[in-house]
Order: C-alpha cells, then structure tokens, then sequence
C-alpha cells in the first residue's frame, strides 16, 4: 500500500462536503421554526416509517467526521507526532465535543424561573465560554498584553459558575444537569473518540477497520431486532448507529489510501464509493421491517440509506472538485468547511440576541416559500459572519 502525503494528496471535496452539510444544517433548524412548508424537508415523527431532508443532514456530518479522521491522523503523524500524543489529541478533542453537547442539550432543558438570569443571557454566556476556552489565538500573549492563559482561564471558571447556577427540568421537579441525549456535539464527540482510537490502532490494516465497521452495524441491528431483545446488548454510551456513520466516513477515506496512485485512481474510487452506495442503500431497504426508517430511533435501515446518500453524494463532490478540479462555486460557503465549530455555534448566539432585543420576523418570512428563502439567507450570513470572524483571530478549533 502506498501513504499519501496530506499536504501533497489534499481531498477538496471533503472540506466542501462539510461546508454544504453545515449549510444543511443551519437551514434546517432555522426553518423548524416555520409554518406551511413541505412535509418532506422536515424532521420525520419516531413513529412514522420515512425520513425528510432534516433526518439526512446530521448522519452526513457524522460520515464526514469519519471521512476527515485517516486524513488528520495522517498529517499529525507526518509532522512527527508520535501515536501517543495524537492518542491524547483525540482524548481532549473528544471531550471538549462532549462538554460542549454536554451544556447545549441541557441548555435545552432549563428552567427559567429557576435561574438568576435570564435564559437568553445565560446562552450568552456559555457560548462566550466556548469561544474563550477553544478560540485558536495566534500566539500565547494577545495584542502584546492579555495571555491566551488567562482567557481560556476566564472561559473555564464561567462555564463553572453556568454549571453552579444550573437549573433544569420542571418548576414541580427541578433537576441539575444530566447527559440526557448528549446533544449533537456530544455525540459526534463519543463517536469520534472510539472510531479515531480504532484507526489510530488500526493504521494500514484495512481490515481492521471494515472489521469494525460490521461489528457496530451489527450491534445498531442488535438494538432493534427481536432476536436480542431478551439478551444483554452491548452498548457505547450513544446509540452503535452513530459509530456505523463515522465508521462509515472512515472506511472510506481507508480505502482511498489503499487504491495505488495511477492514472485512473479517480474514476476507480469514485466508481467504489458509489457500489458501496447501491450495496448499503440496499441493505437499508432490507432490514427495513426492523422498526422502519427513523432517526429518532436510530434504525439500521435509517443509518444505511443515510450512508447510502452520503457515499454518492461524497463521490459526485470527488469527481468534481478533485478530479475536473471545479472548486469555484464553494468559495463562498468555504468558511463553514474550514471553520465548521464556530459556524455551528454562532446561531446559539444570535438567536438569544434577538430574543433579548425583541426582535421577531415579519409574518410574511415566517412561514412557506418566503420563510424558506428567510432561512437559506439566514445560513448563508452566518457563513459569512464566520469568515469574517475568521480574519480577525476568532475561530474555534479543538
């Protein structure tokens, strides 16, 4: 097997794929919040056999978290890290994921009533927290006076004084914080820190990682088949689909690195990731009668058809940004690709901000086609608002 080298094999088409699927993203929970628009776009109730444009978006993220792993754990290693310390790289990275999920789901499940502060203040403050501990500032002292030290220090004691404060669940049942679901952050952060460890050890045994691979779609079909049903399952904190989906990004990338460097490589991988689509997809619509398609129960036929789209739509971006090189169109969404953290926080601030200045879209942005194109532009600016951000030294990075 031949290693690429990651400054000279540079895959543009997975910075691409991330930034759409962050435009995705944002899009599609600003426009929760609208009346009259499709069924289709929308996230698919539990008890409905089916998935909308909303249940596809996270699951490609998650394959685009395993995509980026091989490439990162690369670079590290080429640069002279030795597999130890990438080992504690993916150990913090993975943590300040599961911090950050960890206060936004409960975020989700405050009581007002129960705070010294308003709710929206309080938002505020935890994502000033995130941006004072995770910023990468460009040196250890900051316009020749404030040490990067001490404001991660003040991030650290807030986010402190935000636990202290806390108070969730009901006025009649108050409760402190929990893991609840983990929130999005937190489970891309579980997932990415068993899947980045099993390619860690894995490295160029290949097989290793298809082999892991089926094992967690094996134990993400055990979670809802009835033949497990009265046996002990083995599960990872979060749902085996979840590891499935980064695996999946993974596996990828892995067979990448194990096609040799000729002529028709392109063509030949592209031409894999979409035989990969067509065999997986198909399994999805197979084990479908295990509990149907659904996110929120995180059937394997959910997970399957969503690597499925992923895989094609990942080898459609291959081909045409790494192989006819037509990258141009991206330019401006490019932000959220290299700056993906800062644009998935950035709505958890602004949104506060306009509840607190009174702010409220007209009736006519609220709801159907207009409220569609309220909410596309609304995505489009926070990408923008992060480029920006990017150019003066504020931008997350773990």
């Amino acid at each position: 097997m031949t290693n690429h080298s990651p400054t000279t094999d540079r895959i543009a088409s997975v910075d691409i794929f991330r930034a759409l699927t962050m435009l995705l993203m944002i899009f599609v929970n600003d426009m929760a919040g609208l009346a009259n628009i499709p069924g289709w776009m929308k996230h698919t109730a539990a008890d409905v056999d089916g998935m909308g444009l909303s249940d596809v978006v996270f699951p490609a993220f998650l394959f685009i978290v395993g995509l980026s792993i091989p490439h990162a754990l690369r670079a590290r290693f080429a640069k002279g890290e030795t597999k130890g310390r990438i080992a504690v790289h993916i150990l913090l990275r993975s943590l300040a994921l599961i911090i950050m999920g960890f206060f936004l789901v409960n975020l989700e499940n405050i009581q007002p009533d129960g705070l010294v502060i308003s709710k929206h203040v309080y938002a505020i403050f935890l994502i000033l927290a995130f941006f004072l501990i995770w910023n990468l500032y460009p040196g250890a002292v900051i316009a020749g006076k404030v040490r990067r030290s001490w404001l991660r220090g003040a991030g650290i004691l807030l986010l402190i004084l935000l636990a202290v404060i806390y108070k969730g669940g009901i006025p009649e049942d108050p409760s402190w914080m929990k893991p609840r679901w983990w929130g999005i952050l937190g489970l891309i952060g579980w997932a990415y820190l068993v899947s980045a460890f099993i390619y860690l050890f894995a490295w160029n045994r290949f097989w290793l990682v298809a082999l892991a691979l089926v094992v967690f779609s094996f134990l993400n079909f055990a979670e809802v088949s009835p033949l497990f049903e009265h046996l002990p399952t083995f599960k990872l904190i979060i749902s085996a689909s979840n590891y499935v989906l980064v695996m999946g990004g993974v596996f990828a990338t892995a067979m990448y690195h194990r096609i040799p460097p000729f002529k028709e490589k392109s063509w030949i991988y592209a031409g894999l990731l979409v035989f990969l689509a067509v065999i997986i997809a198909g399994y999805g619509f197979d084990v479908r009668p295990l509990g149907g398609i659904s996110k929120i129960r995180a059937t394997p036929s959910w997970t399957s058809l969503c690597m499925g789209i992923s895989l094609a739509v990942y080898a459609l971006l291959y081909l045409l940004a790494d192989k006819f090189k037509i990258t141009k169109w991206a330019a401006f969404i490019s932000p959220a690709g290299r700056s993906t953290l800062t644009c998935y926080l950035l709505p958890y601030l602004v949104y506060p901000v306009m509840r607190l200045s009174g702010f409220q879209w007209p009736p006519l942005l609220s709801s159907g086609g207009a409220g569609l194109l309220r909410s596309f532009a609304f995505a489009l600016l926070i990408i923008w608002v992060t480029g920006l951000l990017g150019k003066i030294q504020i931008r997350l990075r773990i």
